[in-house]
């Protein structure tokens, strides 16, 4: 949502330059081709990576110093096939932080929160396509390890999703 409010705030700003100092551009071609590349523009970029909200509130919570819990992680290597499925755990190890701050009162609540709720959306617009194989774990089969690991490898996954 963060990302769509972005989009439609520039493609009001264009509009506003438009409208106002360009006016005379849209009577010819060459001035609606500009306009229209213009309006796609902010839809393409938003639309690079759906989990770039998310690659933001990661940044911001990594170097947290009150997040102090151990979290299943799943190895940013795990097979492509396996990938959705490892997307979903680290998702719902999100909810376990989330615990954590409400206990402790951390001071990065709002951006663990945005990663969760920015995870359930995606998920929910697209429903589950994978079916777990063999070869998937479930999330408590992950070794445990810590926040910052947890983190590292969670950037690595989402990372490999956008390529």
């Amino acid at each position: 949502q963060k990302t769509h409010l972005k989009s439609v705030c520039l493609q009001y700003q264009l509009y506003q330059l438009l409208n106002s100092q360009c006016f005379c551009l849209l009577k010819n071609g060459m001035g609606l081709i500009i306009f229209f590349l213009c309006a796609y523009v902010p839809k393409t970029e938003a639309g690079h990576c759906k989990w770039a909200e998310v690659l933001k509130d990661l940044e911001r919570i990594k170097t947290s110093k009150d997040i102090d819990v151990s979290l299943y992680t799943a190895n940013a290597d795990e097979d492509e096939e396996c990938q959705e499925l490892v997307m979903r755990c680290f998702f719902l190890e999100t909810e376990v932080i989330i615990q954590e701050c409400h206990i402790k009162n951390c001071s990065k609540t709002q951006d663990v929160w945005n990663i969760w709720k920015n995870g359930n959306e995606s998920f929910e617009k697209n429903k589950l396509t994978s079916t777990k194989s063999e070869k998937c774990k479930a999330c408590e089969e992950y070794e445990e390890k810590n926040f910052t690991e947890f983190v590292q490898n969670f950037v690595k996954v989402i990372q490999r999703d956008c390529k």
